[in-house]
């Protein structure tokens, strides 16, 4: 069984958790296979361990979980990593009796089960499933995180007026709701524009509607 330490890095990982020591080095050994990085862990606190604190959520990749083990099951993990905000999809693997468990368990955000035995191939095709999800998942979050940051760099009068700006107000009328010259908007206009880094309304609106 290779080292279960896992990579100090933020490339895409894949999790595997299984109680199953030999399940563990065949799939790792797979996945080394069609270079593919992974971690394993023989049990589910041993990965919460490794990833206490909010770097769970810095995580990148997918989790493999078996979902009948010892201690804490995969279930009780899965609930585990919704309540700390851990955003890896989770591909769980179970036997013929854990069926509706697994169904129960993609009810609640698991995004598919694999029922042993399972051909290597359909493993890998959920794995690459997942990750491309995950790569998804976290362009949206950079790009939310990203215009959060540029409405933060805005002043407080500079948000009124981009607040009135999409609203659709021209510069006369926010100039007389806000009790201050034409001018003036002018200014905080166009520094609001160049801190939000775009040239025109509509660029503006498509940033802001592509925010959440």
């Amino acid at each position: 069984m290779k080292d279960s330490k896992p990579p100090l890095s933020f490339e895409q990982v894949v999790h595997i958790i299984d109680d199953d020591e030999a399940v563990l080095d065949s799939l790792s050994m797979l996945l080394d296979s069609v270079d593919i990085k992974n971690a394993i862990y023989p049990n589910a606190q041993s990965f919460l361990s490794a990833h206490e604190g909010n770097s769970i959520q810095q995580l990148s990749g997918c989790i493999v979980l078996d979902i009948r083990m010892p201690g804490m099951s995969g279930m009780e993990c899965q609930q585990r990593l919704e309540a700390l905000k851990c955003p890896l999809p989770i591909i769980f693997i179970t036997g013929h009796g854990d069926v509706p468990m697994a169904v129960e368990a993609m009810k609640k955000g698991a995004i598919e089960f694999i029922q042993k035995p399972f051909r290597e191939q359909e493993l890998l095709d959920c794995i690459h499933h997942a990750l491309t999800l995950n790569k998804t998942v976290q362009k949206r979050a950079s790009h939310s995180l990203d215009v959060a940051q540029r409405c933060e760099s805005l002043t407080a009068r500079e948000k009124e007026v981009m607040e009135r700006v999409v609203a659709g107000l021209l510069n006369k009328t926010i100039a007389s709701e806000l009790n201050l010259s034409q001018r003036t908007i002018e200014i905080h206009r166009a520094n609001m524009m160049e801190k939000m880094r775009v040239k025109s309304l509509a660029e503006l609106m498509t940033l802001l509607l592509t925010k959440e």
